[in-house]
């Protein structure tokens, strides 16, 4: 296997509101929900840098699609990050979530390995951060 990552998919309570809060609050391009008259309800899909996508479906898509049962909405296990370029930008991105509809979880503060991030929650509860790694600059 090579070591990639193609697609990250969330089970969301509503895609249409999280299409608005994703499309609409946060900027990610996207040609919006397709597959709406499908067995898994819809699905939109969100480019990323590098050729990564984030998808987004129904929870209840997403148990059908896998074959595994609907589980509910949880935070715990893992976050997404996105990374910024600058200390500033960090900020601005967590206002930006704000503004769109998400929680702040965690304020932006320098951190231990010598960045600056903080945490927001989406409205279905996933936890991202945002963060200036000076150890790891970004190609725009």
């Amino acid at each position: 296997m090579k070591p990639r990552i193609s697609v990250v998919t969330l089970g969301v309570d509503d895609i249409e509101r999280s299409v608005t809060f994703y499309r609409d609050g946060l900027g990610l391009p996207t040609e919006g929900i397709v597959g709406r008259d499908s067995e898994i309800g819809g699905i939109a899909f969100f480019e990323l840098r590098g050729g990564l996508k984030l998808a987004i479906m129904s929870r209840a898509g997403l148990a059908w699609e896998t074959g595994t049962p609907q589980a509910p909405p949880s935070q715990a296990g893992f976050t997404l990050a996105h990374n910024v370029s600058t200390r500033e930008e960090v900020d601005l991105v967590l206002e930006q979530a704000l503004r769109a509809g998400a929680a702040l979880v965690k304020p932006a503060q320098d951190v231990f390995w010598g960045g600056y991030s903080g945490y927001f929650q989406d409205p279905d509860g996933y936890l991202w951060e945002v963060a200036w790694n000076p150890f790891w600059p970004l190609d725009e």
